[in-house]
C-alpha cells in the first residue's frame, strides 16, 4: 500500500489552466466543456479540441471513472502506477493510481479521484480504487 501525503512535483500554472488548479485545491476535479458543441474535454483549455470553438469553460465531474490502461513500475518503493482513467463524463486522463495494492488492479476497475498535495502546495488529482 502506498501512502502519498505529499509528492515531489510542482504544478506549472498559466492563465489557461489557473482555474483548473484552483478548483483542484478545493477538492473539485474539473474538465473542459465546450458551449458550442456541448462536448467535454481534458485537459481544460481555451480552444475546444473537437470543434475549435473558443467558447469553452470548466465543468465539475463526479470524480468517478474506470481504469482504461495502466503500467506498474515495481523498481520504485512503493510501486509507481501510471494509468489512463476514463471519467464517467467521457474523457480519458493520464494520471496515477495511489493507495492500493498494485497486484490487485485490473482494466475496467472503478476508481475515484484522490487529491495529493505537491511540494508547492497545489493539489494533484490522482485516483484510488473504489
Amino acid at each position: 500500500m502506498s501512502n502519498l501525503n505529499k509528492i515531489k512535483r510542482r504544478v506549472v500554472t498559466n492563465a489557461e489552466n489557473k482555474s483548473f488548479w484552483k478548483a483542484a485545491g478545493q477538492g473539485q476535479l474539473m474538465v473542459g466543456f465546450c458551449n458550442a458543441c456541448g462536448q467535454n474535454h481534458y485537459y481544460p483549455r481555451s480552444m475546444c479540441p473537437i470543434c475549435y470553438s473558443t467558447d469553452t469553460g470548466l465543468k465539475e465531474t463526479s470524480g468517478l471513472g474506470q481504469i482504461y490502461s495502466f503500467a506498474v513500475t515495481r523498481q520504485a518503493d512503493p510501486p509507481y502506477i501510471i494509468a489512463y482513467v476514463t471519467l464517467d463524463e467521457g474523457v480519458t486522463m493520464l494520471t496515477n493510481i495511489v493507495d492500493c495494492d498494485a497486484g490487485a488492479l485490473c482494466i475496467g476497475q472503478r476508481v475515484r479521484v484522490h487529491f495529493v498535495e505537491a511540494e508547492d502546495g497545489c493539489a494533484i488529482p490522482m485516483f484510488t480504487p473504489l
